[in-house]
């Protein structure tokens, strides 16, 4: 509606609906939270959880008014069809954009339960974003640098516990597990700072993944896999507020989780994580074989030749 809008004036618009429309539902979402604090009781959390999820709905449902009021995407998406809001799911996806978050809500919302994503650390500091995040039990992880774990090799399995942690407390009402397993945003110097053995993605990480699975393993309907391809260029947020996101190409896949995955210790059993590790690997090369194809069907980049599978990434965690 307001797509005739000059782009920055439609940027301004878009970030003042999307701040008031946080501000209007944290009030009550952390009203809610300080009564789950204080009352740290099981079946508190059972009744309070459920209206958390409810409020953090809410929220999303309002960013997608002012999406539809700013913007004139284009959306072609496929696969969404036999989502249940009753079940738990594991969901994966390929990271590249802020924009991808408000992408997987948008189309999500109400079809599975609350999308509940590991975070950084860092990012509970976000004014009122990250209390907001805290609120919602989403599980905030350390990342280590290589050379650190190398002089503190016990804090290699840190952000594993909070994992386990967190999933224990996703145990008690449906849920969502987000996982980007390529832990950061893609970007061409991180993709070859990784000699990344796949065209189109960073490598995967499992161990988050894992942890969800051998917690919540036997509740979750399915795992559903989700690639996110943008035709025109990824988008930074600023240019998603401002409508210059022309299109954005999203397929689902619902996945049935092996049963050999839900049983084990990716912590502690060497064969056990190989074999998670080589599972998620050979998703992740559908992955790219799949940006692969619907970058080339829009146009935007000529067929790659015929190469040889990328082996297993002994470095993955």
């Amino acid at each position: 509606m307001l797509s005739f809008l000059p782009p920055v004036l439609r940027g301004v618009v878009a970030a003042t609906l999307l701040a008031l429309n946080t501000l209007l539902w944290c009030g009550l979402l952390f009203l809610l939270a300080l009564v789950k604090l204080l009352l740290p009781f099981a079946a508190v959390r059972r009744v309070i959880d459920p209206m958390l999820n409810g409020v953090a709905a809410n929220w999303i449902s309002g960013n997608s008014a002012w999406m539809r009021l700013t913007q004139k995407s284009a959306w072609d998406v496929a696969g969404v069809e036999g989502l249940d809001y009753r079940g738990w799911y594991m969901v994966s996806a390929n990271h590249q954009s802020w924009v991808d978050i408000f992408v997987l809500q948008h189309l999500l919302n109400r079809r599975i339960p609350l999308l509940k994503f590991f975070l950084k650390q860092q990012l509970i500091w976000v004014p009122v974003m990250g209390l907001a995040w805290w609120a919602l039990d989403f599980p905030f992880m350390r990342r280590h640098s290589d050379a650190y774990l190398k002089k503190h090799p016990e804090k290699r399995f840190e952000d594993l516990e909070t994992s386990r942690r967190a999933c224990e407390k996703f145990a008690l009402v449906p849920t969502s597990v987000m996982n980007f397993p390529e832990g950061t945003r893609f970007t061409a110097q991180k993709h070859a700072d990784q000699r990344s053995p796949y065209r189109h993605l960073l490598k995967p990480k499992a161990g988050a993944m894992a942890l969800a699975l051998s917690v919540l393993g036997a509740k979750f309907r399915s795992f559903v896999d989700v690639t996110i391809v943008y035709p025109e260029g990824v988008p930074t947020f600023w240019d998603f507020l401002c409508g210059r996101m022309e299109k954005v190409v999203v397929r689902v896949r619902l996945l049935e989780v092996p049963a050999d995955m839900l049983a084990g210790d990716y912590a502690t059993d060497p064969r056990f994580r190989k074999a998670i590790q080589r599972w998620q690997q050979e998703r992740w090369r559908e992955k790219d074989g799949q940006i692969e194809a619907l970058l080339v069907a829009e146009g935007k980049i000529a067929p790659a030749p015929e190469v040889s599978p990328p082996a297993d990434d002994p470095t993955a965690s």
